[in-house]
Parts: C-alpha cells; sequence; structure tokens
C-alpha cells in the first residue's frame, strides 16, 4: 500500500483544457496514447470476470489453462498497446514538469518616468560585462532615500533587459519598510510557484525551499526584482547560485551583497524635476512660468515622489497656474514645518506634496484613501475601493483611479487572476493613517473592514466551492462557476488573505473572519500548495472559533487544522483534533460532519501505521456517509479503506471497493478521484499478482500483471493531462513496484522517473518511499548490492523523518534483500527492528510479514 500521509487523499475535481500539439515523428499521439487505456478499461472488466469466474464453473483442467492463457495473451497485448511511448520514455523530473512556463510578473512601467541617463548608462553596462563568472548571477542594487525613485528605475531597467532573460521574469515587493516584512521562505514558495512547480507537499523550512530554489534556477535564464529589501539577510536566501541570471534589489540602506553593482539613487536634479511636472502637466503650461516650476522642484526637495503627487494635482485642476502651486506649496510647508511630527517619519518636502493634494481631493477620494491605508494588504484589486466606500465596485474603481491620476495610489501590476492591483507608497501609507486617526471614528474604520473582509470572504467561498463542491455540500452536484481558476485566485490573494484574517481578529470579528479562515483552508486543503499559511490559517480558524458560541464551527475547524497536521507528518496532534470534532459531532448529532470526523481520525490512525483501529473508523464512515446519502465521500472512504486492505493483504476486497468506488466517480465526472481510484485499483492487481507468482500459478500471475500494467497507465496520463506533478510521480511509483518480470527493467525506470520528479518537488518523504520501491526494482533484478544500498538510505530517511510505520517497513524490505542476497546475519538485524516497530504501532499484518522474515533467518540457519 502507498501511504502518502502528507498528500494522501487530494480533492480537486476542476477540469483542465489545452490545445493540443503535434506529435514528433515516430511517436504515438498523446491523444491516441490516452485512448488505448480506455479501450483496455472494457476490457479489464471483461478480463477480470471471466478470472474471476473459473473457480465457479465446471471446467476441466486442461480447458483452464487453455481459457487462462487466452485471457493473458489478450490482456497482454491490450497491455503492449498502452505501453508504446507511454510513461518512462521521457526525461522525467524537471523536463517533464516545466511545460513551458514562463512567467512575467514585473510590474509596469510608470507612463511618465523622467531621467535617471545616467544611471541607466551604468546599469546597461553592468548587464553588458555580467559577472564574468559562470557560477555567480549579476546583482544590482539600487538605494536610497524613501520617494527618490529606485522602484520605478528598477522597473524600468528590468523591461528593458526583460528579453535577455526568456526563462521568465520574477517579482516581489518585500514590504521591507513596515512592520510586516515578507520571510524569504513566502518568496521562494512564490517563485517555485511561479515556475510551475507544485509543492503538493509541505517541502520544509527555508534550507529546504533554497535547494528547490537552486534545482529550479539552474540552467537557466531568469529575472528577478526584489522591492523594499530591509536588509541584506532578507535577500540573500533568494539569490540563484549559478550564472546567467540577474537578480535587481531595491531598499534604503546599501546591502553589501556579493556581486553587486550598487547605485545609490539621490534625489533628482533641477533640470529632471521640471520635466518631471511637464511630463505630468504639459510642458507648455509650465515653461510659461519656469521660476515657479523651479521653486515647486525645490519645495518637493528634488523627491521624484513629491514632485509627482504636485504635477499630478496640477493636471486635475486645469485653473491653476504653476506659481498658485508654488505658493500653496509654500504656505502648506510653513504650517507642517509648526507640527511636531513632522520630519519624523516623513520628509517634509513629501508631507507638504501629500498635505497639498490630499485637501485638494474630493470628500470620498479622501476617504479612501485613508481607508486603503488601514488595510494590513500590502495590495488589492479595485473591487476593494467600492467595499471600503460602501459603494458599487464601478463606482469605487472611479474614485481608485482618481487616486492613481492624482500620484496618490500605485498600479503594483496584473496577478494571475489578470486584475490589476494597486498598493500605497509606504509613504504615503503613513501620511493617510495620520490623517485617518484623525477624521475617522473607529466604528467607521471597523464599518470599512468589516466590509472587505464580506468581500474576500464572498469570493473566497465561491471559488472554494467551485474548486471542491464536495468540501461545502452534502451530495454536491454541479460545482459552481468560477470566472478564474482556483489556483489564480489563491497565488494572487494569499498574501492579503492572511494579512486581513489576522487583522480582523484584531478586531474580533470572530464570525467573518471564521468564515473566511474556513474557505481559505478549503482552497489551500484542495490545491495542496502554501503550506506554512495554510497552518498559520488553520491555528487562526481554530482560534476565531473558540471565541464563538458555536461548537460546529469549533469541530469543523479542528478537522481544518487536523488535515494540515497529518498532511504534515504530526500525526498524534491531528487524531486528537479529528477525535475531539468527532465529540463535538456526536454530541450535537451533526451526523455529515461526524461521518467526517470518524473519515478523519481513521485516516490518522492509517498514517500512523495503527491499521486495525484505524480500519474499525473507516468502516463506521462509510456506514454514516451512505446514511446520509452521500456517494462521493462514501466513495472516497471506501478508497481509503481499500488502500487499508491492501496494506493487510486483504486484496479481494480492497478490490471490491475500488470498483464501487470508481464507478461512483465515473457517473459523476470526478476524473480526478477517478485517476486516484485507478492508481489504488493497479497496486492492488500488482499485489494480487505477486501472490499468485509466489504460489506457483504464474499464468494467472500474468494475467493480473497485465491488468495492472494499462490500469495504472491510465492514472498516470489522466494526472499528466491535468499537469498534476505529484499524482503522476506517485503513479509512476507504482507502477515502478507491480513486480512483474517480463519488465524488470521498465519498473526501474519508472521508479527513477519518479524520483527525480519528487525531488525537484521538494518531497523529501516521497523520495525516502521511491528509495524502498528502487530497491525491490533491484532486488528482482538481482542486482542486490545496489538495492541494499537504496534501501538503506530509505531508512536513514525515515528515521530523520521520524515515521515509524515506515521505519518498519523499509527495514523489512531491507531485511529481504538481504535475505535473498544471502546475508542471513545481517537481514536479521533490520527484521526484528521491524518487528519491534510494528508491535508499537499495533499493526497486525505488519508483525506477521516481519515475523515471517525472522523465520526465513532463522530458518536458514538451522539449515
Amino acid at each position: 500500500m502507498e501511504k502518502d500521509r502528507r498528500a494522501v487523499d487530494r480533492v480537486p475535481d476542476e477540469t483542465s483544457t489545452g490545445a493540443a500539439r503535434p506529435s514528433p515523428e515516430g511517436q504515438v499521439p498523446r491523444r491516441a496514447r490516452l485512448a488505448a487505456p480506455w479501450i483496455v478499461g472494457g476490457l479489464t472488466a471483461v478480463i477480470t470476470a471471466v478470472t474471476t469466474s473459473l473457480d465457479a464453473l465446471d471446467l476441466a483442467a486442461p480447458v483452464q489453462v487453455v481459457v487462462t492463457g487466452g485471457v493473458a495473451l489478450l490482456a497482454g497485448v491490450a497491455a503492449w498497446g498502452t505501453q508504446q511511448g507511454g510513461p518512462g520514455d521521457g526525461p522525467g523530473g524537471r523536463d517533464e514538469i516545466e511545460q513551458s512556463v514562463t512567467p512575467a510578473q514585473l510590474p509596469p512601467v510608470i507612463a511618465h518616468f523622467t531621467g535617471r541617463d545616467g544611471s541607466l548608462a551604468l546599469l546597461r553596462r553592468a548587464a553588458a560585462d555580467g559577472t564574468g563568472s559562470p557560477a555567480s548571477p549579476l546583482v544590482v542594487s539600487l538605494h536610497g532615500p524613501a520617494g527618490v525613485g529606485k522602484s520605478s528605475l528598477a522597473a524600468r531597467f528590468a523591461h528593458e533587459i526583460a528579453a535577455d532573460y526568456p526563462d521568465g521574469a520574477l517579482y516581489f515587493d518585500l514590504r521591507g519598510t513596515g512592520d510586516a516584512r515578507v520571510a524569504p521562505e513566502e518568496v521562494l514558495i512564490g517563485f517555485l510557484q511561479a515556475l510551475g512547480v507544485r509543492l503538493s507537499t509541505d517541502p520544509g523550512g527555508l534550507p529546504e525551499l533554497q535547494k528547490l530554489w537552486w534545482t529550479w534556477t539552474k540552467g537557466r535564464r531568469i529575472l528577478v526584482l526584489l522591492d523594499n529589501a530591509r536588509d541584506a539577510d532578507q535577500v540573500r536566501a533568494l539569490l540563484p547560485p549559478v550564472g546567467g541570471c540577474a537578480v535587481i534589489v531595491t531598499s534604503r540602506q546599501p546591502l553589501h551583497l556579493r556581486n553587486t553593482v550598487d547605485r545609490r539613487l539621490r534625489e533628482f536634479t533641477g533640470e529632471s524635476a521640471v520635466e518631471l511636472l511637464g511630463r505630468l502637466a504639459g510642458r507648455e503650461r509650465i515653461a510659461l512660468d519656469p521660476v515657479a516650476a523651479d521653486e515647486i522642484a525645490e519645495l518637493c526637495g528634488y523627491l521624484p515622489l513629491a514632485i509627482g503627487i504636485c504635477g499630478g494635482r496640477l493636471a486635475a485642476r486645469e485653473s491653476w497656474t504653476p506659481r498658485a502651486m508654488a505658493d500653496r506649496l509654500q504656505d502648506e510647508r510653513r504650517r507642517r514645518l509648526d507640527e511636531l511630527e513632522t520630519a519624523r517619519d516623513i520628509d517634509t518636502s513629501v508631507r507638504a506634496s501629500l498635505a497639498l493634494s490630499y485637501d485638494d481631493c474630493s470628500r470620498t477620494q479622501r476617504r479612501l484613501l485613508r481607508t486603503l491605508a488601514m488595510l494590513d494588504a500590502p495590495d488589492v484589486q479595485a473591487w476593494a475601493a467600492g467595499a471600503l466606500l460602501g459603494v458599487s465596485d464601478l463606482e469605487g474603481d472611479d474614485q481608485l483611479e482618481a487616486l492613481v491620476d492624482a500620484q496618490l495610489v500605485e498600479c503594483s501590476g496584473t496577478d494571475a487572476t489578470g486584475r490589476m492591483r494597486y498598493r500605497l507608497h509606504d509613504l504615503v501609507r503613513l501620511y493617510a493613517l495620520e490623517r485617518t486617526e484623525v477624521e475617522d471614528a473607529e466604528h467607521e474604520r471597523d464599518a470599512a473592514l468589516e466590509r472587505v473582509l464580506d468581500g474576500y470572504r464572498e469570493r473566497a467561498e465561491r471559488v472554494a466551492a467551485s474548486r471542491w463542491p464536495q468540501d461545502w455540500h452534502r451530495r454536491a452536484g454541479e460545482a459552481p462557476v468560477s470566472e478564474y481558476s482556483a489556483l489564480d485566485w489563491l497565488t494572487s490573494e494569499r498574501p492579503a488573505l492572511l494579512a486581513l484574517l489576522a487583522q480582523g481578529a484584531e478586531h474580533e470579528m470572530w464570525s467573518l473572519v471564521w468564515r473566511l479562515g474556513r474557505a481559505t483552508c478549503s482552497l489551500f486543503h484542495s490545491l495542496r500548495v502554501f503550506w506554512p499559511e495554510w497552518r498559520a490559517a488553520a491555528e487562526l480558524t481554530y482560534t476565531v472559533a473558540t471565541h464563538m458560541d458555536d461548537d460546529q464551527a469549533v469541530g469543523i475547524a479542528l478537522l481544518e487544522r487536523s488535515s494540515v497536521q497529518g498532511n504534515q507528518g504530526f500525526m498524534e496532534s491531528a487524531y486528537n483534533d479529528a477525535s475531539e470534532a468527532l465529540r463535538i459531532f456526536t454530541g450535537g448529532r451533526e451526523m455529515w460532519w461526524r461521518a467526517r470526523a470518524l473519515r478523519a481520525a481513521g485516516m490518522c490512525l492509517r498514517d500512523a501505521g495503527n491499521l486495525d483501529e484505524g480500519q474499525g473508523y473507516l468502516i463506521e464512515a462509510i456506514d454514516a456517509f451512505a446514511e446520509e446519502g452521500d456517494a462521493w465521500w462514501r466513495a472516497r472512504t471506501q478508497r481509503n479503506l481499500a488502500e487499508l486492505r491492501l496494506a493487510q493483504r486483504r486484496y479481494e476486497e480492497a478490490r471490491g471497493l475500488l470498483e464501487q468506488a470508481l464507478g461512483v466517480f465515473q457517473r459523476n465526472g470526478n476524473r480526478y478521484s477517478e485517476a486516484q481510484t485507478l492508481r489504488a485499483l493497479g497496486e492492488v492487481l500488482a499485489a494480487e499478482a505477486r501472490a499468485l507468482r509466489a504460489s506457483g500459478d504464474t499464468a494467472a500471475a500474468d494475467v493480473k500483471h497485465s491488468l495492472a500494467a494499462p490500469t495504472l497507465e491510465r492514472a498516470i496520463e489522466a494526472f499528466r493531462l491535468r499537469g498534476e506533478q505529484w499524482e503522476a510521480a506517485r503513479c509512476l511509483r507504482a507502477a515502478g513496484e507491480t513486480g512483474d518480470p517480463r519488465n524488470g527493467l521498465r519498473e526501474l525506470r519508472f521508479v527513477r522517473e519518479s524520483a527525480r520528479t519528487l525531488e525537484t518537488l521538494g518531497d523529501t518523504w516521497g523520495l525516502a518511499r521511491t528509495r524502498i520501491s528502487e530497491g525491490r526494482a533491484l532486488g528482482r533484478l538481482g542486482r542486490h548490492d545496489e538495492a541494499a544500498e537504496a534501501l538503506r538510505r530509505a531508512v536513514e530517511a525515515f528515521d530523520e523523518l521520524g515515521d515509524r510505520w515506515m521505519q518498519a517497513r523499509s527495514r523489512r524490505a531491507l531485511a529481504v534483500v538481504l535475505l535473498d542476497a544471502g546475508q542471513r546475519e545481517p537481514a536479521a538485524v533490520p527484521a526484528r527492528e521491524a518487528l519491534d516497530l510494528y508491535r508499537s504501532l499495533g499493526n497486525a499484518s505488519g508483525v506477521a510479514r516481519a515475523r515471517a522474515v525472522l523465520a526465513r533467518t532463522e530458518t536458514r540457519a538451522e539449515n
């Protein structure tokens, strides 16, 4: 049985579409390769019916042999047809995954970009010269005071050189100037996601993510723009380790990074400042009073941010002359100099320009600016403006664009859903926060925050229900339609979601935060991405639930937390949460949720290796879902129980459960769940084949092996067409474990292709599990020394991971390989250790198997 506990039972059933590509000459088209296994599906049903009915028919032994041989031939031909050009023929690993993923994340260049000719010339020379080392990326650091235009210059230069980096351009705002600076782990997860890496399992901490980042940047030319870094420590982990890549970093202080071209950006010259004013307000208008234009530039401290704000205000007020603007600015600056807070956080020149522009906005625009600053989200889509104001999306968008025209709001780029996002410069945010403390009552601020949270709640619930309808509705039918994919939406909104959940909790908006947290957890669960954020959202959702007078909310939050804990390998904590949820739902007679808690508890026990106790929970859950009339959850739990039965070697029961589940998923069009079930069915058929071969029934074993191969290939192709890299790798591993002596080398290729993919995905547990498969495949080929080495690596990995069930399984497999190599005494040690581990787990079937292996060492000793 496969026990990929940290991503064991994924649930998305979205459909994937894509244009067909011409097939290279000599290869079977992909569509044809996929169609062939589906044809074999019909043959599988016929063959299974025939072979399982032989014992019930009164046929002479020679006739049974002929029938069995004919069935084996038919199955073999069918399997051969599906294997031409199938899995294992490609390179696997990163090449299989990339699929022309080319991120283009650079923020837009502002239309009025002005000056900086000298800085651009220096940067161009640096890019042309490179680092001179194939092992070092080019790192360009732009630093200087706030408002000097670092981000604008970085974006302009990045767009200029982007064509030299054909493998993509990545961007992240590190938010280093505030209290909520971004951790390197969050940045790396986002970058890997953009490069097409689906982290279906928890990759671990920063060191593991760095290794993945290095793997995925090796041999590629990628441009990285890191905006608003606080210090070098925030940046070092994000640097690619090889040449061919370039990194542009902006910060307020010099970072002193290796291989860096440092450029301190200073204030504008008078000429550039006046040019910027002219580009915004009109060159002819500025030329009418050059003295006033020079005064404006001087009063703005020659800072591009301040000059841009004044230019935007002049553009909006055609009746104002440059002289009128200069006089207003002078008066405002004198007034601000008398205030104690002046120049403490915001430069006097910037404060004066901000105040003048702010006062000239309409009342509604001022309120929008203040409420935008109040949000902890780093940036938002345009709909948030309408929510903040309590008006329609269209009206809010109009007001937001007015603030953009006034240079008070910035466009931070287009997100993964294709929507523009908006943010405030940190100095603008500081100023607006000062104003909201003075001008807005607390209840007004809370009402605005509540409306935005409710907007996010409504969108999150709609996307989550579209992604995984069975998590939201009993007997869920057709999924609601979403205008964008769940992954794109979550990728775009992830930072905002976590920030607003925490902000809502601080304001004790318990019910609203719980609903948003529940939807967010559902998305994380179904997508299996952004693991640290999933854990944080689950913890917060539970904490919020404890403040509500709602036992059901607490129970659901416990199941959410149990899920992420179980998938991260914390089985005891996951089981405790599931058990507490079960107690709550049983007491409240919430029978559908009780069934889900039963299943969750059973899965925790199963994945911890306690099969005997776990099966009771799963059986009860199946009955409970049947009583509730929920066919999908019943079928899903049947698959879970079938995998447990496989571990117990109760193959016929496992196959029966899987065939029932498969029928449900096929009728309902749940292609993802269908593919998962096909993978499990292929594993059962392969296990049956191995058992038949061990008993001496070679002909029947050949039939089962020939059925297992096309079944697994169907699952592999289904996952590959959906771009599900981890699931495809898991199926490849299963295909490499079938144990068909006719395909030993092919199975070894399957296993190693799986290992390459899992390594690029950062799945340390899955890679260790694949070492067991590799050891067994090598052992079947008689390459015992290589097999023992692979299994020792598996033992070492699972000891480090602390997974006791897999510690036992890897030791038992090592003992078997050593016995097959004639090394009886060395085999006895891992066999005894496996037996002790199985006993501690309460795993009766494991105990029996370990005893059988240990008995082999003792029998040979007596002989």
